[in-house]
């Protein structure tokens, strides 16, 4: 469980890749905490720790993850937004954070905010999906490569976000650009009560 709210950029230093899988090794300030089968968020993707060694870490992502997210995009040098799991005894700051990202979505759009940017992002339209949750309401929650962010001006498959200038130095949101795909998990809260109507 996470909160979106991301702690610092990671860096990729290798990639490998075997059968369906990809091991990122990648280099981070907290790597002298973390230990064996510990859960980081990486752009939004929980994956697990799965080896240690000279200041470094190493994730797997199995071929499901690598289509549903945008972590096969990722090379050497790539900065990926991290965030460890949870402590229970903290405040959540973001929103709920699964870390099981639903799909990737598309920078549309960018533009000016008094300081900070509007980022707008279009999915795949699909009804069937909607039907179960997967969407967007003005004012509800959403996260994009692990950032928690509020929803504006939602469409059936667009929505927009507004970026300060401080979560874009701090994230890799500063690399983001029209045409930059991103791994969205949507609110699952929304997710629960579209499951309820089907008892009804």
């Amino acid at each position: 469980m996470f909160s979106g709210i991301v702690e610092e950029m990671a860096t990729v230093v290798a990639v490998r890749k075997y059968e369906g899988n990809v091991d990122f090794t990648l280099k981070c300030s907290f790597v002298d905490a973390l230990k064996i089968d510990q859960s980081i968020a990486h752009n939004g993707v929980c994956l697990t720790v799965v080896k240690i060694e000279d200041g470094t870490y190493t994730v797997t992502a199995m071929k499901e993850t690598l289509d549903r997210s945008n972590l096969g995009l990722l090379q050497v040098g790539s900065a990926v937004n991290v965030e460890r799991s949870m402590l229970m005894n903290g405040r959540l700051d973001g929103h709920i954070v699964q870390g099981h990202v639903d799909e990737t979505a598309t920078c549309i759009g960018m533009e000016d905010a008094d300081g900070s940017t509007y980022f707008t992002f279009e999915y795949k339209a699909d009804k069937a999906m909607a039907r179960r949750g997967y969407f967007t309401v003005d004012k509800g929650s959403v996260t994009v490569n692990g950032v928690s962010l509020t929803v504006c001006e939602p469409t059936a498959n667009t929505f927009k976000v507004a970026i300060i200038p401080y979560t874009r130095e701090h994230t890799n949101f500063r690399t983001i650009e029209i045409g930059s795909v991103v791994n969205i998990e949507f609110d699952i809260l929304g997710k629960y009560i579209a499951r309820l109507q089907d008892f009804k």
